[in-house]
């Protein structure tokens, strides 16, 4: 294990901290894990609650609000659709009812910062809340550029958090009257490490390892496509969603026996990322960050992945980015020239740069400065 992180004894003051995240509990994804592990961090110095719809969890170091909800899990993500756009499709007006209710705590409780982490009509709302109740707003860009980040630049927070060079540039254009803060996301270094044990599969050595909701917006399809083309090279992909059984078919159908699919829990990840040999996802750009690099990387494996400012951001020379992953021989090789490098502790040094210390730091700084 790492050094035990040291914890300040005395602050300017202590802050109450109110997150909203519809899935945690639920879902376990790159916005729950930030969710979790940020609170947890800020948990330690402050008060702070997380309102979601999914079971509490035990030994958190925060408080938890259930917020339930009759959820269909088999409704299918529609974004892109017209009625995604004006946040009529089914999650977005579930979202809205779940935001509607906590926004009735927002006014009692008179909270310090409330963070909303789900776009669409929930920070329109709660902006709402948090101005009558004189409490402050702070957005933080996990969706990405887009139309739910131009929706959340709109509703003008207090301070708004781009993860990256590229989306504070953006966000500046679009609202340049806000105050802008550029915190990327996190990864715990004492979990997240190379020593230790590393989950059991039936894959031959090398794997390729690759982490991701399976939705469109992931490409995991052009992951598999990939690996295909290399011989005696198995590729474990991890995560779950729509797509679960059109990618489950597509990997048989193209790897056989060197094609394993699974869905674990996030406690489970680091023994994932330690059974493979080159980490890759190749995302839509829009992708805002990607916690699951400096996961990766945190347990020293290289990273193969899309080549943009925002991922050469984050992965900076511990791993290969390709320009076009469509195309699937181009990235066949750059997989092949990840596994056949010798990186020694690169992708480890890499993220160190992203350590939760440091960035739960940054969010304490940013909330205090708005609170003075």
């Amino acid at each position: 294990m790492g050094k035990a992180i040291k914890i300040r004894k005395s602050y300017p003051r202590k802050l109450r901290i109110a997150f909203l995240s519809f899935y945690s509990g639920s879902v376990n994804r790159g916005v729950e894990s930030f969710v979790d592990q940020l609170s947890s961090f800020l948990g330690k110095m402050h008060e702070v609650v997380v309102y979601q719809q999914g079971e509490p969890k035990d030994r958190v170091k925060y408080k938890i609000i259930q917020v339930s909800a009759d959820v269909n899990w088999n409704k299918k993500d529609m974004t892109g659709t017209l009625a995604r756009r004006f946040y009529l499709d089914y999650w977005s007006m579930l979202i809205g009812k779940f935001t509607f209710r906590v926004a009735k705590e927002i006014l009692r409780e008179k909270y310090d910062v409330v963070v909303p982490l789900n776009g669409g009509y929930q920070p329109i709302l709660v902006r709402l809340a948090t101005w009558l109740s004189g409490t402050k707003m702070v957005g933080i860009g996990q969706s990405g550029v887009g139309w739910d980040e131009r929706i959340n630049l709109w509703c003008f927070p207090n301070a708004f958090v781009p993860l990256s060079s590229a989306a504070f540039s953006w966000c500046r254009r679009v609202n340049r009257f806000i105050r802008l803060k550029r915190i990327p996301n996190g990864v715990d270094l004492n979990v997240f490490r190379s020593g230790g044990e590393s989950v059991r599969t039936r894959l031959k050595r090398p794997v390729v390892v690759c982490v991701g909701a399976l939705v469109s917006q992931k490409r995991i399809e052009f992951v598999i496509r990939a690996v295909a083309e290399l011989q005696d090279v198995s590729l474990l992909v991890v995560g779950d969603g729509e797509q679960k059984d059109e990618l489950e078919r597509l990997g048989k159908r193209l790897l056989g026996e060197r094609y394993e699919q699974i869905s674990v829990g996030h406690d489970e990840m680091p023994e994932i990322y330690r059974a493979g040999d080159v980490f890759c996802l190749t995302p839509e750009r829009s992708e805002a960050f990607g916690i699951v690099f400096v996961e990766a990387m945190a347990t020293n494996l290289p990273v193969v992945t899309i080549k943009d400012e925002q991922r050469q951001e984050i992965v900076g020379d511990a791993g290969v980015l390709v320009r076009d992953p469509r195309n699937s021989g181009k990235l066949a090789k750059a997989i092949n020239k990840a596994l056949k490098r010798k990186w020694g502790s690169e992708p480890r040094r890499q993220a160190e740069k992203f350590g939760w210390e440091r960035i739960a730091r940054e969010y304490e700084k940013l909330f205090l400065e708005i609170c003075k």
